[in-house]
């Protein structure tokens, strides 16, 4: 790749890792970017996965160093494996998932989970303290590992999504989530590119100049968050889903709908 579209890469990468290290969504951003600059599909998807795993190491490392407002410890021996277990499945499905219904899925699930939010507005605020419920704490891991299939073949929104699960089910604040859901993203993103490299879908070289990019922006915005605190990280994270949903609704699904799907037609 010629030195300026590279540049352009590094510098997308850099903001949207600082960005998304609260909100999530990075690849919804990176891989049609990387179209763009016209690499293949499954290359552009395999390589922003071996990305991820930078930004997710940046991300996660200065949350680890706190004493306090942290990764929910207790959880992750079960999170962890399910999330492997999910995104390898995920990863071996890539070849058999239609690219074409990545959109509708991705804009579904945002916008769910905006609304979600907002309408459960006491979720992961300071004073909503009662534990979760059995039911609460069960679907929370059922859908770890339902996600990490999601997230093993293309990740775009998978942290967003799981981020408003942790707050929802386990009752997570949301610097909390965003510490616990960064720390599970290095392993779904590990595992996907083990078994993108089995297929070599690579291209390593870029891989590790734009994962070495989003480990820098991943530092910085995972130490903003901290200091920023909840309520403003609340405030960053459903202002972007609603963004995320709202541009992959109006721009991604419906421009596709054909005129007869519309208005009900067709056969």
């Amino acid at each position: 790749m010629a030195t300026g579209p590279l540049l352009w890469l590094m510098l997308v990468f850099f903001v949207t890792s600082s960005v998304s290290v609260i909100t999530g969504s990075t690849s919804l951003i990176t891989v049609p970017v990387m179209f763009q600059f016209g690499i293949e599909p499954r290359t552009a998807i395999a390589t922003n996965m071996f990305a991820l795993i930078f930004l997710s190491v940046g991300g996660s490392l200065p949350f680890l160093r706190r004493k306090t407002t942290v990764a929910d410890r207790r959880r992750l021996t079960l999170l962890v494996p399910l999330t492997l277990a999910g995104s390898l499945l995920g990863a071996l499905s890539l070849p058999r998932v239609p690219q074409h219904s990545v959109s509708l899925i991705v804009s579904g699930a945002m916008i769910a989970v905006a609304i979600f939010s907002v309408v459960y507005r006491k979720s992961g605020a300071p004073e909503f303290t009662a534990p979760p419920s059995a039911a609460a704490e069960f679907t929370g891991y059922a859908l770890t590992f339902l996600l990490g299939i999601y997230g093993g073949f293309y990740s775009g929104g998978y942290v967003t999504i799981l981020t408003a699960v942790y707050v929802a089910l386990f009752r997570q604040s949301f610097v909390e989530a965003v510490a616990t859901t960064k720390f599970i993203n290095v392993f779904s993103s590990a595992i996907a590119t083990v078994v993108f490299m089995s297929r070599d879908l690579i291209d390593y070289r870029l891989g590790s100049i734009l994962g070495l990019t989003m480990f820098a922006g991943a530092l910085l915005g995972a130490r903003l968050s901290i200091r920023l605190g909840d309520r403003w990280v609340r405030r960053i994270f459903l202002t972007a889903v609603w963004a995320l949903g709202s541009k992959a609704l109006f721009f991604d699904v419906l421009p596709n709908v054909s005129p007869a799907e519309k208005h009900g037609g067709g056969h």
